[in-house]
């Protein structure tokens, strides 16, 4: 019943537009090709810490010289002094073999994970990266849903706000830390305090978007509006393919036809404007008034909310980014100094294996199970062309929410325990403070005594 069309004419709405996507990824390659050739032209050997090699070097040959030996035979030197010789050996071994490290790691790792700070600051880093996984992949698709704009000005949009916002968050952090010259409670508490502002933007998110316009064959609302309904009357000549998509939209009503052919529609008019030609679909016997049809999606009566709601995600990210520098801080000042670039690195290994790669596939199946028509291939579902706007909001944000809740309670525990140290630390030096007076009166004033510091 359908004209056959010898042509294809798409334009950036249409939902089958494609367009040159691999052209980012060339041009991100360049610049990332670019930026690499400086690294070419580093030293093998740093000289600052090639220095400091050699010093730590002759101050471990002074310590095990024959004299110091004889002064403090291995009988008098306690364990824990022994064990931090041993961590001493293993940093400052200039080439560590393959074996040695598999035999150091095991300790290395478990005594990292048993300390509690690093612990839950790590495990609320990786309820922000899960959170910032899922919106870096799957933002641009939800705001060209939401609010039916296309895909370059989605980008576009989260290439303006959301990563300036990102940079300008992790720079205010840093910049507080140091201007406030924050300990390591000064720094849970940035931590927390950002999270919950966090957490306190994102509420609004819920309620802004745009319902799911009516779809003809999938959404039926026949008492008000008569056209949803595919009459099998007017499109039984048509014969329609299960598996076309090519949206048109009725203007009056609002109502979308997946396909000229499930409109009835049995011609097509080109009208030429200014900028750009129109397609028109005319003679339908499924539309209501039989009134002629446009090519494409219906647009969305709501759409002017994207910036609203972008504004409000990049605020939530540049709170969130206020975490980045004081929580670094916390696990570098909260391991050893020998296990700090160990630890570093059983962090980024954590982020990747917990964050990184579950995260888009926990965001990717929600979103799967808000739509409402998938397109067929061979019989199985390939592609989702309809979802429940409002369910697809409300389960992507909450995702979102689940994730910032996550990071906020870890932070809160770190906060705790921080301060519970703090305090304990305060009443063993208030113990300790009578003990050191009474020493020195005993001492008298001349004297100094041997161990006098606390």
């Amino acid at each position: 019943m359908g004209p056959r069309i010898g042509g294809i004419s798409l334009t950036i709405k249409d939902p089958r537009w494609v367009g040159a996507w691999w052209l980012g990824f060339l041009i991100a390659a360049g610049a990332v090709a670019l930026a690499a050739i400086p690294y070419f032209l580093f030293p093998k050997e740093m000289p600052k810490e090639k220095r400091e090699l050699q010093f730590r070097r002759k101050v471990l040959a002074v310590t095990d010289s024959p004299a110091r030996k004889g002064k403090d035979s291995p009988s008098k030197q306690s364990p824990g002094e022994s064990t931090k010789k041993q961590d001493g050996l293993v940093q400052i071994a200039p080439n560590l073999t393959v074996i040695q490290f598999i035999k150091v790691f095991p300790r290395v790792l478990l005594q990292t994970l048993r300390h509690p700070i690093f612990l839950l600051v790590v495990l609320s880093q990786v309820c922000l990266s899960s959170m910032a996984a899922g919106m870096a992949t799957f933002l641009p698709k939800f705001l060209e849903r939401q609010f039916s704009i296309t895909a370059s000005y989605a980008n576009l949009l989260i290439g303006c706000l959301s990563f300036p916002s990102v940079i300008v968050g992790i720079v205010v952090g840093g910049v507080l830390v140091k201007r406030l010259h924050l300990g390591p409670v000064g720094c849970g508490a940035l931590c927390l305090l950002g999270m919950l502002l966090c957490l306190f933007f994102s509420l609004p998110l819920f309620f802004i978007g745009c319902s799911s316009h009516q779809i003809a064959g999938i959404t039926h609302q026949t008492s008000a509006h008569p056209g949803l309904e595919l009459f099998p009357s007017c499109m039984e000549a048509c014969s329609c393919p299960s598996d076309g998509f090519n949206p048109v939209c009725d203007p009056s009503t609002r109502v979308e036809y997946i396909t000229p052919c499930h409109a009835g529609c049995s011609s097509r008019v080109v009208r030429d404007a200014l900028d750009k030609s129109q397609v028109f679909y005319t003679n339908c016997s499924c539309v209501a008034e039989g009134n002629p049809v446009l090519a494409g999606s219906c647009d969305s009566t709501c759409s002017h909310l994207v910036v609203p709601f972008l504004l409000l995600v990049s605020l939530g990210s540049a709170l969130a980014c206020l975490t980045h520098t004081p929580s670094f801080m916390l696990i570098l000042r909260g391991v050893k100094k020998e296990d700090k670039t160990l630890a570093v690195g059983i962090q980024f290994m954590f982020l990747r294996i917990l964050a990184w790669m579950p995260s888009p596939v926990i965001h990717g199946s929600a979103i799967d199970t808000t739509c409402v028509h998938w397109a067929l291939s061979c019989g199985r579902r390939a592609v989702c062309r309809y979802y429940n706007n409002d369910l697809l909001r409300n389960r992507f944000i909450g995702l979102q929410f689940f994730f910032k809740t996550g990071s906020v309670i870890c932070f809160a525990l770190v906060l705790a325990v921080l301060r519970q140290q703090d305090k304990e630390a305060r009443t063993k030096e208030s113990r300790s403070s009578p003990a050191v007076e009474q020493q020195l009166l005993v001492s008298g004033p001349g004297k100094k005594p041997e161990d006098s510091r606390v």
